[in-house]
């Protein structure tokens, strides 16, 4: 059984694409390294996905799609992070209401960080198809106030994240993930 988090490389055009979505690679790298260094074993694999041609089509979501999804009923969850990595809020949901409960009570643990808002739909062209198949998703809320300041552009560069930001982007990235991971049944459908 798989609890996937996943971001990928998108500005591919301009800029460095540090912020869209380098941080969303860089917070699903770090939720891996945390349980990693933390010495934590869930019962589940967490797996890390860093998508390529997303801007070209989500090529390489689909691709990674039509290779898994003989075991599609093993996937538990897929997490996408694609829309910054500032100030985070919660996450958006897709799935069931039982599941829905589940995700809200997990996202209490996140109460020291006010980070335990959950919207009505998980956003991600990399996971839509797991999505559009049943398999809960989520996708990380932050604050977008300045995210098409710098979205596709030369001004795209490193000096857009903020450290203390990312690690509260990927705090939230690494309990969702682990908890769902860790728990006895996968989320119901």
């Amino acid at each position: 059984q798989v609890v996937l988090v996943s971001g990928h490389l998108d500005s591919w055009d301009v800029g460095q694409g540090a912020m869209d979505d380098g941080g969303g690679a860089f917070i699903s790298w770090e939720a891996l390294s945390l349980i990693k260094d933390l010495g934590l074993r869930p019962k589940r694999t967490l797996r890390l996905v860093l998508w390529t041609g997303e801007e070209q089509g989500g090529v390489g979501a689909e691709q990674y799609y039509h290779l898994h999804k003989e075991n599609i009923s093993n996937f538990d969850i897929v997490m996408e992070s694609d829309e910054g990595t500032f100030k985070p809020s919660g996450l958006g949901f897709t799935g069931s209401a039982a599941a829905r409960d589940i995700v809200k009570e997990i996202m209490t643990l996140l109460q020291p960080i006010n980070a335990t808002d959950v919207y009505d739909t998980a956003d991600g062209t990399d996971i839509s198809y797991w999505m559009r198949d049943g398999v809960p998703g989520a996708s990380l809320h932050s604050d977008i106030n300045k995210y098409f300041w710098f979205h596709h552009s030369q001004g795209d560069t490193m000096t857009v994240q903020d450290p203390n930001q990312m690690n509260l982007c990927a705090a939230l990235w690494t309990v969702v993930s682990y908890v769902i991971a860790d728990m006895e049944d996968m989320l119901p459908r």
